[in-house]
């Protein structure tokens, strides 16, 4: 064993010493294959530590830095499948499984982001399915927070038991108030033996979250983009290309809309420092934006009262406009439709609904109506009831969804922008 790989291992309480050994040379010979063969994978699960964990974990745990395992868990498994386990662990760290979870069940939310990382590893081809993990096709592509949803709703008609037999890894909690870790990640008695799982602070978990993001970067543009999902791809793309201000991509895209000439009815203030008289810029266009408010249960008011100021600002910037509206949870409520004649109408505009979501709802109801827009936009937190697997029709008219989400989450289609504060 090189010193490079010896000092990416740590053993701490074993119960037999050649069975962890022999885990440690199947764990470093799968990285190695992973660096071969899937080099995205490969250099991501490289840079954690390898820990054993047999006194605490059954199975297999991340925090992000290091790769927690249960010896014997291990050496039960063809190599192809502790690939396909390193796999999991990165993903679930990609996409920020642990710090989504918010106040959902612990054990649902494991059951439900298990599925969406087994399913991009299947689509992936990465090493070998291990046979008791959780997939199923219906959850390709779906996020951790949908799934969650569609397993909440049916809890009574599925084994949650059963379910839970099948998850190949533990996920770690967050410190309580007063805890904290050692410098190995675990938590300690006051004679620093290890007692349990490691439990991060808030602090730790966005430390370790803005890490994984530059490597994320890094191991994407070292190698080709062979073998990584397409969710990681758009996910990469989101963190390293700048982002400008949601006011200021919405105000630039409507802007966009408009043709511009010039009249000498209005004077252009360009040339009033060398005494000139320049024309000024007239509207040639009446713009016509249609606009959707997610009002299911998980937006809060104070969000959409927020966007609606911001619709109030373009109504303000524009001589003439045609602006659709309208809330939806399941169904459309209180649509209308404003122009300068009833602007002063606007302030008193009702949000309504409180309900679930289903996205393809919009574009029925357009349909219906005959709004035929410029621009669509919508404001969600990016959850919709079920799916992103029926959104909406993407050829209908040009798409922008705010979403109010993490940023790993994407809309299938159109400009995706992210609410910021």
């Amino acid at each position: 064993m090189s010193s490079t790989v010896a000092d990416n291992v740590k053993v701490n309480t074993v119960t037999n010493p050649k069975v962890n050994a022999a885990a440690i040379e199947k764990l470093i010979t799968a990285r190695i294959a992973l660096l071969l063969k899937a080099p995205f994978f490969g250099n991501l699960a490289t840079r954690m530590q390898l820990i054993n964990a047999d006194e605490w974990c059954s199975t297999a745990a991340t925090d992000g830095r290091r790769f927690y395992y249960n010896s014997e868990f291990v050496n039960n498994m063809p190599l192809k499948q502790v690939e396909f386990l390193f796999g999991h662990e990165v993903l679930h760290v990609a996409y920020d499984h642990m710090g989504r979870r918010d106040k959902r069940d612990p054990l649902l939310w494991n059951i439900a982001v298990d599925y969406c990382v087994n399913g991009d590893l299947v689509e992936a081809k990465l090493g070998e399915m291990i046979p008791t993990a959780l997939y199923s096709q219906k959850y390709l592509n779906w996020s951790g927070e949908a799934v969650y949803d569609d397993l909440y709703k049916k809890a009574k008609k599925i084994n949650i038991s059963s379910l839970a037999k099948q998850l190949i890894d533990q996920h770690l909690d967050e410190a309580e108030e007063g805890e904290g870790s050692d410098s190995d990640g675990n938590e300690t008695e006051g004679d620093g033996q290890v007692k349990g799982p490691p439990k991060l602070s808030k602090q730790e978990q966005a430390e370790i979250r803005d890490e994984f993001k530059e490597a994320l970067i890094n191991a994407l543009k070292s190698t080709s983009e062979e073998n990584v999902p397409g969710n990681i791809k758009r996910l990469v793309k989101d963190i390293s290309d700048p982002k400008m201000n949601w006011r200021e991509l919405i105000s630039q895209r409507v802007q966009s809309l408009v043709k511009d000439d010039y009249t000498w009815m209005r004077a252009g203030r360009r040339g009033w420092h060398m005494d000139a008289i320049m024309p000024g810029r007239k509207n040639k266009e009446t713009i016509d934006v249609a606009i959707s408010l997610d009002s299911s249960g998980s937006i809060s008011q104070d969000m959409l009262k927020d966007f609606l100021g911001e619709v109030r600002g373009l109504m303000e910037e524009f001589d003439d406009f045609r602006i659709s509206i309208w809330c939806i949870d399941d169904q459309v409520y209180n649509y209308q439709v404003f122009t300068p004649d009833n602007i002063d109408e606007f302030d008193n505009y009702e949000i309504m609904g409180n309900g679930g979501n289903t996205f393809e709802e919009n574009w029925h109801f357009m349909r219906k109506m005959d709004i035929a827009p410029q621009l669509f936009i919508m404001f969600t937190d990016g959850y919709p009831c079920p799916n992103w697997c029926t959104p909406g029709d993407e050829t209908y008219c040009d798409t922008m969804f705010l979403l109010h989400s993490t940023e790993s989450i994407v809309a299938p289609f159109g400009t995706t922008v992210y609410y910021k504060d």
